[in-house]
């Protein structure tokens, strides 16, 4: 390929490869939300859970030498999170959204208390897959430089859609959803279910901020979040709790937020800064669109304190 068709498919192929990396902390954070507000409950504390993560995962990756080591040390870290969260809210007049706001700030806070060593240190990457091997093109190459965790959040989102319609797990996480009284008549617990549920979400979000700092953008910084965790949240809404519907938004929210990055990377030298902006916007859009006093949101969980 000549210059000027590399030149007309830079854009697109480094919004393709951007879109890939900014979508999968997204995926991961989004599916566990998925899996919490199915039982019933919403997390919003999964934006200090993401932070937590992120700074468990380098500090534990720094000190071993292993990043796997400092993935499962974040998926435990988001695991705490999420039980402590799914306790705490199984008490009577106790409301999820004031907690979760509170753990929010809590994780977050945490974070940057005990991560302030580990900001010079440098800490091993997660692998990638070069998927673009087969090109010579040095964008296709990059673009087609794809996370593990991408691929397995892509497996994960297929099956947690199956399990959802198949399994007796999905079956039983979706009527604790639907009706507490229904699911105390069928013999279960609410409150053991959407406290595994709340502590697998959480351990998933963990899992996200492993991303965050041990592959892109790969450091360990107090903003290394910028809302990922909140937005998820919206994310999941416009998803209509659909794990397939997750994955597909988590990558048009990657795209958006690869646009300004993508557009810097061919030259543009005016005006790019404005569309870093993109996630936020269509993040506020999506709440607006899904926002109305007289219906109520179709495929939501009973039981969820934001359709009361």
């Amino acid at each position: 390929m000549d210059d000027s068709g590399i030149g007309l498919w830079g854009v697109p192929l480094a919004i393709l490869g951007g879109a890939i990396r900014v979508s999968t902390p997204f995926i991961f954070v989004s599916l566990g939300e998925a899996i919490t507000e199915r039982s019933g409950r919403i997390n919003l504390g999964l934006e200090g859970t993401l932070v937590f993560g992120a700074m468990s995962a380098y500090a534990v990756a720094v000190k071993t030498g292993s990043p796997w080591l400092g993935l499962v040390a974040a998926a435990f870290a988001g695991l705490c999170f999420g039980l402590f969260h799914g306790w705490i809210c199984k008490f009577p007049k106790v409301n999820d959204i004031a907690i979760g706001i509170a753990l929010m700030l809590f994780g977050s806070g945490l974070a940057f208390f005990f991560g302030k060593p580990f900001i010079q240190p440098s800490a091993p990457d997660l692998p990638a897959i070069p998927l673009g091997a087969w090109s010579d093109i040095p964008q296709v190459q990059a673009a087609l430089d794809v996370n593990v965790l991408f691929l397995t959040g892509a497996a994960l989102a297929v099956f947690l859609w199956w399990a959802f319609r198949n399994t007796r797990a999905g079956l039983i996480l979706r009527v604790v959803g639907d009706s507490s009284d229904a699911a105390r008549a069928m013999g279960l617990n609410p409150n053991t279910v959407r406290l595994a549920a709340t502590g697998v979400g959480g351990a998933l979000a963990g899992i996200g901020g492993a991303y965050l700092s041990l592959y892109y953008p790969g450091s360990w910084t107090e903003g290394i979040s910028s809302g990922q965790g909140l937005m998820a949240v919206a994310l999941v809404i416009f998803a209509r709790w659909n794990p397939l519907g997750c994955f597909a938004a988590a990558l048009l929210f990657g795209g958006a937020g690869a646009l300004g990055p993508a557009l810097q990377s061919v030259g543009v030298t005016q005006g790019y800064y404005l569309f870093y902006a993109a996630p936020y916007i269509l993040t506020l859009v999506i709440m607006i669109a899904t926002s109305s006093p007289s219906r109520s949101l179709a495929g939501a969980p009973g039981e969820l304190s934001i359709t009361k």
